[in-house]
């Protein structure tokens, strides 16, 4: 998937316009439509979740800032439903950090309990490991972003992560660094969002061909054709 426009077979006024794609002819539905919207939402919602959170860790403290980090979980999982990636594995192993990542978020929601967990994560590095694969999570999709748009802040956001947990959890970067980090990458993330808002839907499809050449493939194996 590349940020160039298929070629549009008939006007781009139609509600369901049709695309010539490497596969063949395809419409980009108002299901997909839909869906592109809801990722959409969902990442804008994630990202404001992410650069509220900060902010209100470093105004007043991190008592409450996991109130941002319940909101975040959420989103991102509705993103990754309805995020367009061809290669299935990969997909499902986002949607699988997500899960593990989620999963550790409330095992430290109810063992640390809310109004310590973050402040014992900064003390304690290596509780990052139970929140760490819901990052991992996230730096996917900003990857994903790159990969097929080449948005300089998607490419930010997928390195400063990184860097910034690693950088934690080994000990070699200070918590203020982290912190720097981490609201750069919250304040990418939140670009990214807002600019996906004026680009073609068909493009957060991409070549819908592909998809369907690849169910056909599917079908085919398992039907033993």
């Amino acid at each position: 998937m590349t940020e160039k426009s298929p070629s549009l077979v008939t006007s781009k006024t139609l509600i369901e316009p049709e695309f010539e794609g490497f596969y063949g002819k395809y419409k980009i539905t108002l299901v997909d439509q839909l869906e592109v919207k809801r990722y959409r939402i969902s990442v804008l919602v994630c990202a404001i979740s992410f650069c509220c959170g900060l902010t209100q860790w470093l105004a007043i403290g991190p008592n409450l800032a996991w109130i941002w980090l319940i909101t975040m979980t959420i989103s991102l999982g509705l993103a990754l439903q309805w995020i367009h990636i061809y290669i299935l594995f990969l997909h499902n192993a986002l949607k699988i950090f997500w899960a593990v990542g989620s999963l550790g978020v409330l095992f430290l929601l109810f063992n640390i309990g809310p109004q310590e967990m973050l402040s014992s994560i900064a003390s304690k590095p290596i509780l990052e490991l139970f929140i760490g694969p819901f990052f991992m999570a996230l730096t996917g999709l900003g990857f994903k972003e790159f990969f097929c748009f080449r948005r300089p802040e998607a490419i930010g956001m997928t390195f400063f992560i990184p860097i910034a947990l690693l950088g934690h959890l080994l000990g070699v970067l200070s918590l203020s660094s982290v912190m720097s980090l981490l609201f750069i990458s919250a304040i990418l993330l939140l670009i990214m969002a807002v600019r996906k808002f004026g680009v073609d839907a068909a493009l957060d499809i991409g070549d819908k061909s592909v998809f369907e050449y690849l169910d056909n493939q599917k079908t085919a194996e398992s039907s033993g054709i």
